[in-house]
C-alpha cells in the first residue's frame, strides 16, 4: 500500500485504501454476501497495516452498509437478500417519528460516549476528531450534504471511548441512516438541517473543546445540549 508523508495523512490514506480494497472484493464477488471477512489479525498480517487502520476501515465499511459486525463471531458481508437489507425496506420506512426516535436513542448513548472520549482520548484521536469536524464545517460552508461528515465526527468520538460497543452502535446507526438518506430517506436527513449554521458550529466546537481539555462533565453536557437542540430542530419542522 502507498504511504503518505504525515502520520495522520498516512493513516487516513491506508484506511481509504483498505476500504476500497474490501469494497472491490465485495463488489466483484470475491467475498460473497453473508461470508465472514478475514479476522483482524489476518488483515493486519496480509496488509501490513495497524490495528487502528483495520478497525477504522471496518467501521467505514459498516457505515456504508457493506458489512455488519456480530459480537464474538466476526464481521460479515451484508446479505442483501435477508429481511431488513432490501432497497425497498431502506427507502420506505422513513418517517418524522423515525428521525425523532433515532435522536432519542443517541441521547441515551452519545453524552456518555463524549464523556469517556474526554477521559480516554489520545492526541492522535483528538487530531482525528478535529479533522472530521473541519471537514463537516467545510461541507457546511460549501453547501454540500453534511450527513456523512456529521456521522464521521460522531464516529470518531465513539472511537475514543476504547469501548467497541459504542463504536459498533454508531456504525450500525450509520449503516442504517446513510443509505436511506441517499435513497430519499429525507426525514432522517432533517436531523441535520441547519437553520443557523453558526449555532450548530458552536455546539460542535463546544463538544470538541471539552474533549480536548479532557473535561468529562463538560463533554457530556455539550453533547447532550447538541442532541437536544437537534431534536427540537427536527420537531419544529413537523
Amino acid at each position: 500500500m502507498e504511504h503518505s508523508s504525515s502520520p495522520k495523512g498516512r493513516r487516513s490514506s491506508l484506511t481509504q485504501q483498505l476500504v476500497a480494497e474490501f469494497a472491490r472484493r465485495i463488489r466483484d464477488g470475491e467475498i460473497q454476501s453473508g461470508e465472514k471477512l478475514p479476522t483482524e489479525q489476518v488483515i493486519i498480517r496480509e496488509s501490513g497495516v495497524s490495528r487502528t487502520v483495520v478497525r477504522e476501515a471496518m467501521s467505514r465499511l459498516q457505515a456504508e452498509g457493506l458489512v455488519e459486525t456480530r459480537h464474538g463471531i466476526g464481521t460479515f458481508v451484508v446479505d442483501a437478500s435477508q429481511p431488513g437489507h432490501s432497497s425497498q425496506d431502506q427507502s420506505s420506512i422513513g418517517t418524522p417519528g423515525d428521525a425523532v426516535s433515532i435522536i432519542e436513542l443517541r441521547l441515551s448513548l452519545e453524552p456518555e460516549s463524549a464523556a469517556l472520549a474526554a477521559q480516554r482520548r489520545t492526541p492522535e484521536q483528538l487530531d482525528a476528531i478535529r479533522q472530521a469536524l473541519d471537514e463537516l464545517h467545510r461541507c457546511t460552508r460549501q453547501g454540500k450534504d453534511t450527513l456523512q461528515a456529521d456521522f464521521e465526527f460522531h464516529r470518531q468520538i465513539s472511537l475514543c471511548t476504547a469501548n467497541s460497543f459504542f463504536t459498533d452502535v454508531m456504525s450500525q446507526l450509520g449503516s442504517s441512516i446513510l443509505p436511506r438518506a441517499r435513497s430519499g430517506f429525507g426525514n432522517i436527513a432533517l436531523a441535520h438541517a441547519i437553520d443557523d449554521p453558526d449555532i450548530q458550529r458552536r455546539e460542535q466546537e463546544s463538544i470538541y473543546e471539552a474533549i480536548a481539555h479532557q473535561d468529562r462533565d463538560a463533554a457530556r453536557a455539550a453533547m447532550r445540549l447538541h442532541l437536544i437542540n437537534s431534536l427540537l430542530r427536527v420537531r419544529a419542522k413537523h
